[in-house]
């Protein structure tokens, strides 16, 4: 990324502390939030506007300019609390970097082309398994995100982080053959429970239906009690 095309960011330092003024901030339209390092090792307390902020990271930069008063300093994040039901940033941490030193930071993964691989026309399901890397690079190279190419996946077929050509200045440190970043599955057949359906042979009135052969019980209580009319009859 170009130095020139970095997001900066306004913020303003705030001297309050505590749960009940984060929270007037917060009811004001403001994120709370803290810097950490720089030449001097300083914590730089600030709050930023939540749509000015909101902007920034839907660009998804790594590398932010922050603007404290008269002060620009070269930021990455490095934490965001989200709140619990709403998906709004709450607080965010950043660290100030010198463009000249390599970092170690945490990148997103895009999978793309998943539509078009063979496994996945073939009835297979793509399976998106690692979201983030760990990489090491200057803040100028440190890419948006890693993009990997999954268009030519078979059914049944997993990639593995050996198999991603890591960005121009950058170095993957998560284990190349043990990191899955995608894989195929093949869809599993769920057979449905057959149920069977018990056919009538007892009319309402207790009558078999039509060609409905009797169950052996019924051949028994019949005959026995056709003997016992034939002996009544007997006896008359």
């Amino acid at each position: 990324m170009a130095e020139g095309k970095r997001p900066t960011l306004d913020v303003e330092e705030r001297p309050e502390r505590g749960t009940r003024p984060m929270k007037r901030l917060r009811r004001e339209g403001f994120v709370p939030g803290v810097v950490y390092g720089g030449t001097d090792g300083d914590c730089t307390s600030f709050k930023v506007n939540s749509r000015s902020l909101r902007q920034v990271l839907v660009g998804g930069q790594a590398l932010i300019d922050l603007k404290v008063g008269s002060r620009t300093r070269p930021v990455i994040v490095k934490d965001q609390q989200l709140h619990p039901v709403r998906d709004e940033v709450i607080h965010i941490d950043l660290l100030e970097v010198r463009l000249d030193e390599k970092i170690q930071t945490t990148v997103g993964v895009h999978v793309e082309g998943g539509d078009e691989s063979p496994g996945v026309k073939e009835g297979g399901v793509l399976e998106h398994v690692t979201h983030q890397l760990n990489i090491e690079a200057l803040p100028t190279a440190i890419p948006d995100y890693i993009a990997v190419d999954v268009s030519g996946m078979e059914i049944a077929a997993t990639m593995h982080l050996s198999e991603v050509a890591a960005p121009e200045g950058v170095v993957f440190l998560d284990d190349p053959e043990e990191t899955i970043i995608a894989t195929v599955v093949v869809p599993t057949e769920v057979e449905e429970p057959e149920i069977e359906e018990e056919t009538e042979l007892v009319g309402e009135e207790g009558e078999l239906e039509e060609g409905a052969e009797p169950a052996e019980g019924e051949e028994r209580e019949g005959a026995e009690a056709e003997a016992a009319a034939e002996e009544a009859e007997g006896s008359e």
